[in-house]
């Protein structure tokens, strides 16, 4: 096309072009990544109760976050911040340089739940000293709750929510389940929250919650009606892809995230879930459970990690 010589052609090609590039950036959307992985006890200095997580085990598990390649990731079970920025290191030695991260105290002083990114952290809102009573009796959260903004480029951003929910181990002070099923309730409460402020909120929440998509815990931090959050729930690229025989489940794909050795159980425990304002921007082909010969050396926890546009509709 050859551009046309007076001032109001100039105009008329230049808005042309404009619009046919806003076109293709919008048909070329960038695309980012988000994982979460419970690295189980990343400790590298000895504890009371946390022995040092030995160098094959940490290897692995390096191994296994290169092979997602996520531009953020979530981590469960990390040490003390000089563990994660000892892991940050070990990464960007394999080319995965995570320049942002947050690393959030709880009440268990020895493991902890953080973010690393390649995006910048534009806000931090993390929780550490979450409380509730139960029974009578006061408690408090064992691990804080992430909550960071994150900056994908200069016209998206998304909120990260990060959580580890109480264990099924029994402890003498209380009754495990219903200990998780209070935690869940605080984490519920931070998202009506942010979903009060900003309904249409691009919202992530992930983490290892600790029970399974029928339980009381995940049905409270889903929760109901229009702020119900989506599941994701990622699974292996193995070839399934048939639906199961009854309409009202799932299909039988390999979803299962952690090994309980001692009842020799694999269960789905870790979750990618969405605010509806994300959900629209969510990319299913690109959202599975990674699948890693020797996976067991690093963790008992298999990483999953979800693909998002970075385009509001």
């Amino acid at each position: 096309m050859q551009p046309m010589k007076s001032d109001c052609g100039w105009t008329a090609t230049w808005v042309f072009w404009g619009a046919l590039t806003a076109l293709r950036l919008a048909a070329a959307a960038e695309t980012f990544t988000v994982a979460t992985y419970n690295l189980e006890n990343y400790v590298l200095s000895a504890t009371e109760t946390r022995s040092v997580k030995p160098e094959p085990a940490r290897a692995k598990i390096h191994e296994s976050i290169q092979a997602l390649r996520p531009d953020v990731l979530a981590v469960q079970e990390i040490g003390p911040p000089t563990d994660l920025l000892a892991l940050q290191t070990a990464l960007k030695g394999r080319g995965l340089d995570y320049a942002h991260w947050e690393h959030v105290s709880g009440w268990d002083t020895n493991i902890y739940v953080a973010v690393l990114s390649r995006f910048p952290i534009v806000a931090r809102r993390s929780h550490t000293n979450e409380s509730f009573l139960l029974r009578g009796r006061r408690f408090h959260s064992s691990r804080g709750f992430a909550e960071v903004d994150l900056e994908v480029n200069r016209g998206y951003r998304f909120t990260l929510l990060v959580a580890h929910l109480k264990s099924k181990r029994a402890v003498g002070s209380a009754d495990e389940a219903e200990l998780r099923e209070q935690e869940a309730a605080l984490l519920r409460r931070k998202i009506d929250a942010l979903l009060a402020r900003h309904p249409q909120a691009n919202l992530a929440v992930v983490g290892d919650l600790n029970d399974t998509q029928d339980s009381t815990t995940i049905r409270t931090v889903i929760g109901r009606g229009r702020t119900a959050l989506v599941d994701t729930r990622p699974a292996e690229r193995n070839g399934d892809d048939q639906p199961h025989p009854n309409p009202r489940y799932a299909p039988r794909n390999v979803t299962w995230t952690h090994h309980y050795g001692k009842a020799d159980t694999y269960q789905r425990v870790d979750y990618i879930l969405l605010s509806p304002g994300l959900a629209r921007e969510w990319q299913p082909e690109g959202t599975y459970v990674l699948a890693l010969p020797n996976w067991g050396v690093g963790s008992d926890h298999r990483p999953l990690l979800a693909t998002f546009q970075a385009r509001d509709p």
